[in-house]
C-alpha cells in the first residue's frame, strides 16, 4: 500500500544527519512537506510553525532532552511520534506512536499515517 501525506507539513527532530536525511527522504517520496531541526533550540522555534500536521522526534538530542520540545507540540495539538533507539521513554510522554531505531521508512510512515488520520 502506498501512503500518501500530501497536504501534510512535518517537523523532524533529529541530531544524526544521515538519519534525518533519510526520514525526510521518506516523508517527501510520500508527498509530505519537512522542516528538519538538528538542535532543540531549533525543534522550539520550528514547533511555532502554524502549519504543522505531525512531527518525528528523537528525544535525546546530544546533551538535550527534547521532553519540553514534546510537551510543546502536543499542548499545540501536533500529534507525535518518538523516533528513538532508548528502551525507555520519558514519564509524561505520551506519543501518537513509538517507532524503535533503526526501523524500515515503510514503518515510520504507517506510524505517521496512523497519528494523521
Amino acid at each position: 500500500m502506498k501512503i500518501d501525506l500530501s497536504g501534510n507539513s512535518i517537523l523532524i527532530v533529529e541530531d544524526e544527519p544521515l538519519i534525518a536525511i533519510e526520514i525526510a527522504q521518506a516523508l517527501t517520496s510520500a508527498h509530505a512537506t519537512v522542516v528538519i531541526a538538528a538542535t532543540l533550540q531549533d525543534g522550539l522555534r520550528l514547533a511555532e510553525h502554524p502549519t504543522l500536521s505531525a512531527a518525528v522526534l528523537d528525544l535525546m538530542l546530544g546533551r538535550d532532552d527534547a521532553v519540553v520540545l514534546f510537551k510543546r507540540l502536543t499542548a499545540r495539538g501536533v500529534p507525535c511520534i518518538i523516533y528513538t533507539g532508548s528502551v525507555d521513554v520519558p514519564a509524561g510522554c505520551t506519543p501518537g506512536a513509538i517507532v524503535r531505531k533503526p526501523a524500515r521508512s515503510e514503518t515510520l510512515l504507517r506510524a505517521l499515517a496512523q497519528v494523521l488520520a
